[in-house]
């Protein structure tokens, strides 16, 4: 069961909004070896604001998550591509729908 989450802000530097996405792209297959990870979102809210959701079952995975490899990697490329520092904010999730038989997006 999804209990708690992370949303995460990301502000692209003026030019380095393609290499944001790319690098959201390329943070799922790490990801997808996090098994407390239940669900990861990299998504585009406008022209160079992004954010990644993702949501866990308990405290410990979300903490695990916070100390993998997609945010090594985030907090290492943040100086050169983001405007700002990423903002991450601790979420509960009050309700959720998975559906364990879709598969990952081929975006």
């Amino acid at each position: 069961m999804v209990k708690l989450a992370l949303y995460v802000r990301l502000e692209a530097k003026p030019g380095k909004e393609q290499e944001v996405a790319d690098f959201l792209r390329s943070g799922l297959p790490l990801v997808e070896e996090e098994p407390a990870t239940v669900a990861w979102f990299g998504i585009q809210m406008g022209p160079s604001t992004f954010g990644i959701f993702d949501a866990f079952p308990d405290e410990a995975g979300r903490e695990a998550h916070l100390s993998g490899k997609v945010a090594a990697a985030l907090m290492a490329k943040a100086p050169d591509l983001l405007a700002e520092p990423p903002k991450i904010q601790k979420v509960d999730v009050l309700a959720a729908k998975l559906d364990e038989k879709l598969e990952r997006s081929p975006v």
